[in-house]
Formats: structure tokens, C-alpha cells, sequence
């Protein structure tokens, strides 16, 4: 089993910064694939960034890529989210997701755990 909380969110001016963190309590934290999704009111789940096991594999939802960056530290049992020149359509609760299994990375039914969400606001 393994357990996962989000921090970091909070409100930021558009064309700021954020950093999320997303610590793991539980076993085998390095043979999870982790992921960052968030959503906004009215709005599905979406997928935001993913992070293989390693950490080495990355991807990207295009309205993200080029200003946000995943992370993971396996020695601290942490995801990170690294979001710069944010936009307020970025304000969403934001989720990290982790999982065993070989599945699409992309969508939420790929993944079997998640944090209870941190909120990020971006004001205009």
C-alpha cells in the first residue's frame, strides 16, 4: 500500500512559479510510476506530467510542456512538480497518482493511488 500528500499549492500572480511536492509513505516507492493530474471545477481529471520509474522517461500534456517540469527522488520517497509562467487557466486542485502496472500513463484509470490534492490558484 502506499500512501500519498500534496503540498505546496497555494496562489500565485500569473507568469509565476510553484513548486508541488508529493511525499510517498509505504514500500517500493521507486517501482511505482508516479503521475501529476489536476482538475478544475466543471472539469474532468486531467493529465498533466508523468515520471517513469527512474525517473529518466517524462511526458507532458501539451498545454504544459515547456513550462512545467516532473521529478522524482527515490532516495527521499518524493514527486515533484516544478510549474513556472503559470496561466490562470493552470488554477486547478492538483493530484499525484502512483502505479505498478504497465498501463497508459496518461489517463486516471491508469493509476491505482492518490493524494488527497493541493489547490493552485493563479490570479490574472
Amino acid at each position: 500500500q502506499l500512501q500519498l500528500v500534496e503540498s505546496g499549492g497555494g496562489l500565485v500572480q500569473a507568469g509565476g512559479s510553484l513548486r508541488l511536492s508529493c511525499a510517498a509513505s509505504g514500500l517500493a516507492f521507486s517501482a511505482y510510476r508516479l503521475g501529476w493530474f489536476r482538475q478544475a471545477p466543471g472539469k474532468e481529471r486531467e493529465f498533466v506530467a508523468a515520471a517513469g520509474w527512474n525517473g529518466v522517461s517524462t511526458y507532458y500534456a501539451d498545454s504544459v510542456k515547456g513550462r512545467f517540469t516532473i521529478s522524482r527522488d527515490n532516495a527521499k520517497n518524493t514527486l515533484y512538480l516544478q510549474m513556472n509562467s503559470l496561466k490562470p487557466e493552470d488554477t486547478a486542485v492538483y493530484y499525484c497518482a502512483a502505479t505498478r502496472r504497465g498501463s497508459n500513463y496518461y489517463t486516471p484509470y491508469g493509476y491505482d493511488y492518490w493524494g488527497q490534492g493541493t489547490q493552485v490558484t493563479v490570479s490574472s
